[in-house]
């Protein structure tokens, strides 16, 4: 490899290293309240080999502030980091980029990210194309599902034979609950409700039902009740849970139909505990780094602080869970839970 060639790639940081400093840069906006935009450039197919590559490099060395970072992603696409910059002024950048490429198909994809923000998509030639957002963009921040962090085999493995596992054990356990649900209280057996996942992505969290029909209408009525502190609503007597679902809440059984939604992908054995929707959209910046990973059925929270110290402090634990993750780390957070369950520490 000649020295130019050497040059024009360490120009830009390693999948891993970008991701390091866009992490950085994050924390950064959330303790100051600033703003960072993510550019994404995706060079053609048959227009990213190394000399196309190399030439991207010079363009945006030209360009790019000595504060801005560009990067390799390990998908192939280029990515540049530009603190203190809106979604305008990153487009504005997009723009310069692509005028270099004459217009059609030579010219790369362009996408960006805000942070906090949403995002737009387009081949950066036009205004009028920038001026698109679907509806799925208005639900869920690609900003932040960028820092989303995969889930390790070794963790999809386990959790794939630990729910296929569990629910072999707990079907007759739920079967049997969800006909005393129906039989002691009007309504359906099983609960539904939206929750925030991985990267802030929605899904349907599966539970037997232990409160009236009402109860997420009643929510809002109760809120000043709440004895947990921050977004989470927790009460230890919550008027709104009928005579068996206090038994299911006390037991956790209510629980066990999770192991669905652990099988289907959408949560693990152990992660942070999945909010819901409102609750998680009302956490400030900082907190929401707990989506970084696969929310789960029982973590740190559960197991030693359960509705005994602040939210904050809560999110802090999850927070050391996504750094620390490890096999040994889930298999002792899993022994640990049926122990905090007998002892029926805290609210549920």
């Amino acid at each position: 490899m000649s020295r130019r060639r050497q040059i024009r790639f360490d120009y830009f940081l390693s999948d891993a290293d970008f991701r390091f400093a866009a992490q950085c840069e994050r924390m950064r906006v959330d303790r100051n309240g600033s703003i960072l935009s993510l550019l994404i450039i995706r060079l053609p197919r048959d227009r990213a080999a190394a000399p196309d590559i190399e030439f991207l490099g010079r363009v945006l060395e030209g360009r790019l502030r000595i504060t801005d970072t560009p990067g390799m992603l390990r998908n192939g696409d280029v990515a540049v980091l530009l603190p203190d910059t809106n979604a305008e002024g990153a487009w504005k950048v997009a723009e310069d980029v692509s005028e270099v490429y004459p217009p059609g198909p030579e010219r790369p994809e362009c996408e960006v990210f805000s942070y906090p923000g949403r995002r737009r998509r387009r081949h950066a030639e036009t205004e009028e194309d920038a001026a698109v957002v679907s509806g799925e963009d208005a639900e869920l921040d690609p900003g932040e599902f960028f820092f989303a962090r995969p889930m390790p085999l070794w963790k999809r493995c386990v959790d794939v034979a630990g729910s296929l596992a569990g629910l072999a054990v707990a079907a007759p356990v739920v079967g049997v609950a969800a006909a005393a649900i129906k039989l002691t209280s009007p309504g359906p057996a099983f609960f539904l409700q939206e929750r925030e996942g991985l990267g802030g992505k929605r899904f349907k969290i599966y539970k037997l039902r232990t409160m009236s029909v009402d109860a997420e209408h009643r929510k809002r009525e109760l809120r000043a009740s709440s004895e947990q502190d921050g977004p989470a609503f927790k009460m230890r007597r919550d008027p709104r849970t009928t005579r068996f679902g206090r038994f299911l809440r006390w037991s956790s059984i209510d629980e066990l139909p999770q192991l669905l939604n652990v099988l289907r992908g959408d949560m693990s054995l152990v992660g942070p505990r999945p909010l819901p929707t409102d609750e998680s959209q009302a956490c400030q910046g900082w907190q929401r780094r707990r989506l970084d990973v696969t929310p789960g059925m029982t973590c740190t929270w559960q197991v030693t602080g359960r509705g005994k110290v602040r939210f904050d402090d809560w999110v802090r634990m999850d927070l050391r869970y996504a750094d620390r993750r490890s096999l040994w780390h889930d298999l002792k957070l899993v022994l640990a839970t049926v122990p905090s369950l007998i002892v029926q520490r805290g609210m549920r």
